[in-house]
């Protein structure tokens, strides 16, 4: 099991997140879904996917998160 990260730690990670080469350029990231509670918890990474304006969804134990702060429609 992972220990929970420090507070600067998790800052880092979070950062490692959002400045890679797919949110910076609009595209997506996605992260398994029990690594990010266990680390750093849901609620902390939804707060900082809607600080950002993008969008979060969670399917098949993963987030997916959509680094566009546009509206989003689902087709089908």
């Amino acid at each position: 099991m992972t220990a929970p990260l420090s507070t600067y730690q998790r800052e880092r990670w979070l950062g490692e997140i959002f400045t890679s080469q797919a949110a910076r350029t609009g595209g997506v990231v996605r992260r398994a879904a029990r690594d990010v509670d266990r680390r750093i918890g849901r609620q902390l990474f939804e707060l900082e996917v809607r600080r950002r304006g993008f969008h979060l969804l969670e399917c098949g134990g993963q987030y997916v998160v959509i680094c566009t702060p546009g509206d989003l429609r689902i087709v089908c």
